[in-house]
């Protein structure tokens, strides 16, 4: 396994003593290290993880000497844009933070010799507790840089209320969201019904590109580039772009969570960490609100290709910094973000997954114990997946950022183009059927011609 060398070496460091603080620069709590924090995990004001490390900063780190200071809470995209203005020094951008929590595709931004290895300060059965699968992504080479903190995986997200006016006038249930095929015909009906709203919105379509080709068992991204020419992506392409073009699957900018607080969709396909987004009522335009009741279902699969889904979910990096008693600090926090109480405490408030096998059992042992029902819902549902489907990691390759953006931003802007010609050829007396036959295949060709 890829971690082996670097065990070894971590081992030897620790035996020479020459990682962590010396005898000269020992953590003081009469002198405490502040280490800055960038975060993805809730909002400034209401975060599980800033409550974790407030409970940290006055227990462990009160005691060690050590001070985390959150000084930003925010989206995985806006952290990727700050981090990447800081490691370029643009005008104006603040420095890079100590520690910072995101996807595997930043250390090309920041830099891998710039990252801090955790190897060298986790011991071989410290590793050894992680869920291989979790961890292993967390490699660069030998080099552990992104620990994993909080891992998550994806779910349906359903509101039941208003699926239920839709359902119960047309015919068509919940379970018919199960698959890809039923939820994008669903879309059809329920854009004819509403007078030309959206139903569902994807959060990600290079997640659902990454999951779909895997249940036709195809790999997504092959040496580097986007594997758009296979039949596998046709297959998923097709019945997206059918709904897309048509109407009722959501093209537009901004997370899903926005338009479920005002009713704007019904549901949604997103990490299970959106969970923490998701109001119990929805506010509409003319300012009325409405109590709604969640469903939380199964990943939908394809009729025809097995059940698979993506674990995603970023990790915790950290400069590697001059001052040793700062990369000491940050692996004595790493340390406690991650035992099983602690990391429990944490992901069980934010719809995430414990990394540890020990937490991870002990949570889906007894997944009712869960308080919050919503929460409770969630995890019942990722347990009730976790043997039917297969679970897909997100590959890292030079450019992955700027792919995953484009392709986003491409997937939208050509179905929006093709959704305005639909209506408009129609308007013209077009036969519907052939034309957006037409247009689903024009699509394909066209996001095809932009990655050959």
């Amino acid at each position: 396994m890829k971690k082996t060398l670097s065990l070894i070496l971590a081992g030897l460091l620790l035996l020479l003593g020459i990682t962590g603080c010396t005898q000269q620069t020992q953590l003081n709590p009469d002198n405490p290290v502040t280490l800055t924090m960038w975060h993805v995990y809730g909002s400034q004001t209401e975060s599980p993880l800033n409550d974790s490390i407030h409970e940290f900063n006055c227990t462990v780190g009160k005691d060690k000497g050590i001070v985390i200071n959150v000084v930003s809470v925010s989206s995985s995209s806006a952290i990727d844009e700050a981090l990447t203005a800081a490691a370029e020094k643009e005008p104006g951008a603040p420095q890079l933070p100590d520690l910072f929590t995101a996807y595997p595709r930043v250390a090309e931004i920041v830099g891998t010799d710039n990252l801090l290895n955790w190897n060298d300060y986790f011991t071989g059965q410290e590793l050894d507790a992680f869920v291989d699968e979790f961890l292993e992504e967390g490699y660069f080479g030998d080099a552990l840089l992104m620990l994993p903190v909080a891992k998550s995986t994806e779910l349906l997200f359903l509101n039941k209320t208003l699926f239920s006016k839709f359902g119960t006038a047309n015919g068509v249930t919940a379970e018919s969201l199960s698959t890809y095929e039923g939820l994008f015909s669903a879309c059809k009906k329920f854009y004819d019904w509403s007078n030309g709203q959206d139903m569902f919105q994807i959060n990600d379509f290079y997640h659902y590109s990454l999951s779909g080709m895997a249940a036709y068992s195809e790999e997504f991204v092959t040496d580097g580039k986007l594997n758009l020419e296979s039949d596998a992506f046709e297959k998923v392409w097709t019945p997206m772009a059918h709904a897309g073009i048509y109407g009722g699957l959501c093209l537009g900018d901004g997370y899903a969570s926005d338009r479920w607080k005002t009713g704007e969709i019904v549901c949604s396909t997103g990490s299970t960490a959106g969970v923490l987004y998701l109001r119990d009522y929805v506010t509409y335009s003319d300012n009325t609100t409405e109590n709604i009741e969640t469903a939380i279902l199964a990943y939908p699969r394809f009729e025809k290709g097995s059940a698979a889904v993506v674990h995603r979910g970023g990790g915790l990096f950290a400069l590697k910094n001059e001052d040793a008693c700062k990369n000491e600090a940050a692996a004595i926090f790493a340390k406690w973000l991650t035992q099983k109480e602690n990391n429990l405490n944490f992901v069980t408030k934010a719809g995430y997954l414990p990394v540890t096998n020990d937490a991870f059992n002990s949570l889906f042992a007894d997944a009712d114990s869960v308080e919050n029902e919503k929460y409770r819902l969630l995890y019942n549902a990722v347990n009730d997946m976790s043997e039917k489907y297969t679970y897909c990691e997100v590959p890292v390759y030079d450019g992955v950022s700027d792919t995953q953006s484009s392709f986003e931003k491409n997937v939208k802007t050509v179905l929006s183009a093709a959704h305005l010609e639909y209506w408009n050829r129609i308007a013209d007396g077009e036969n519907a059927d052939t034309v957006l036959d037409e247009l689903v295949s024009s699509t394909l060709a066209k996001i095809r011609s932009l990655y050959q």
